[in-house]
């Protein structure tokens, strides 16, 4: 069965949310310990808010989970690798995660173009602050860590 508009629009969300949290969770012991003690609150909400979405989606969406794409999770680890040998670690894997809330951003935009059941709204909406925050907060790390 094809999926239509909305349904991929709102895959794509979910996919570049479970992108970000599987990306912080395989990079995590990269970050310095107060950098994770910092994040780690934020990936957890994500967590749950796409736990939340899942569930919204399969029943008002008729969306089913998909299955992680593990070839690309393995590029996007050996690419912060090697980005690692001439830069800061730290500051790579902040970089990577701020890219990967631009990408979030971008298909939370395309999923607010689709009309939605009233019950996902709040949540996406939700998560759309929660990722602003994010992003504010990784461009406050990225900054200080700069100076160091």
């Amino acid at each position: 069965m094809f999926l239509d508009n909305r349904q991929v629009a709102m895959d794509s969300a979910l996919e570049a949310m479970a992108d970000s949290i599987d990306y912080f969770q395989d990079n995590i012991e990269r970050l310095d310990p107060s950098l994770r003690d910092t994040l780690k609150p934020h990936y957890e909400a994500r967590a749950k808010c796409m736990q939340k979405l899942q569930d919204l989606a399969r029943k008002h969406l008729n969306l089913l989970p998909r299955d992680a794409d593990v070839e690309r999770d393995d590029y996007m680890w050996l690419w912060s690798r090697l980005k690692s040998f001439v830069g800061n670690e730290s500051l790579v894997v902040i970089g990577e995660l701020l890219e990967q809330e631009r990408v979030l951003m971008q298909t939370l935009s395309t999923l607010f173009t689709h009309p939605l059941p009233e019950t996902i709204e709040p949540v996406i909406e939700n998560c759309w602050k929660d990722c602003r925050a994010l992003i504010r907060e990784l461009y406050r790390l990225q900054t200080e860590h700069q100076k160091h």
